[in-house]
């Protein structure tokens, strides 16, 4: 529906918040768009659209995982594969981080997130997965006890640090590696507090540690204490003990 015979378009046009002049006004209004019948449906695939389905994700996260105790979220390589020392690393650490009190969060996926959520399982804890919408997707692991799957990798983000207390990062990929610098960004410009990060694996992650300290902070684009924000270990327990002694758990 657009203006009446003879009607002038409108130097100015107010839509909610935003305001629209000269060639930039469009015809109709919003009531008449939305109550239009002959209308096409491409309406539902716009961004304004998508924000609604944003919205949604985050209202629909939120109340999955209000309730839930203090967790740590775990994430791993999903490529990890089942039986070697890396994925039973990550069954013992889900069971200690049961018996140490907290709710286990990983993506939800297979490998290392697998071998979390099995050892949060059996000791009979509580085994979150997060996962996400992609085309080579496996869905959620059989160990998830609450589990939610998200379209945005942002939403599911919010969701790992909202609601866990700090992160455990078993070897891992692009992900893993992803995950582990927003949490780390997160931390430095205390965008959160009291949020441990761990990472197990000195073998896997002396590599990208050397780096840091030698070439990142060697070059002045990070600071020296900025290595302290992460701590190192190959012991379970030791881990488990990080996180703790940080979170007051």
């Amino acid at each position: 529906m657009g203006m009446p015979d003879g009607a002038r378009r409108p130097e100015e046009q107010r839509l909610g918040p935003v305001i629209r002049r000269r060639e930039q006004v469009q015809p109709g209004t919003t009531d008449q768009r939305l109550l239009d019948t002959e209308g096409d449906s491409e309406w539902v695939h716009t961004d304004p659209w998508r924000v609604m389905r944003i919205q949604s994700e985050f209202v629909e996260g939120f109340g999955a995982l209000a309730e839930l105790p203090s967790a740590i979220a775990v994430f791993g390589s999903a490529r990890t594969p089942a039986g070697t020392v890396e994925y039973e690393a990550g069954v013992r650490l889900g069971g200690a981080l049961v018996d140490a009190g907290f709710a286990v969060i990983t993506g939800g996926g297979p490998g290392a997130m697998e071998a979390a959520n099995k050892g949060a399982r059996e000791a009979s804890g509580i085994s979150v997965g997060l996962g996400i919408e992609l085309p080579f997707e496996q869905g959620l692991n059989p160990h998830v006890d609450i589990g939610v799957n998200f379209r945005y990798f942002f939403v599911r983000k919010t969701m790992f640090v909202k609601y866990a207390q700090g992160f455990v990062v078993l070897p891992g990929g692009l992900g893993t590696l992803d995950e582990l610098f927003e949490a780390l960004t997160l931390v430095q410009t205390r965008k959160v507090t009291r949020f441990p990060i761990v990472l197990f694996g000195t073998e896997y992650w002396g590599g990208l540690v050397d780096w840091l300290r030698d070439t990142v902070v060697g070059q002045g684009k990070a600071s020296e204490k900025d290595l302290l924000l992460f701590h190192v270990t190959d012991d379970v327990e030791e881990a488990v003990a990080l996180v703790t002694k940080e979170t007051g758990n």
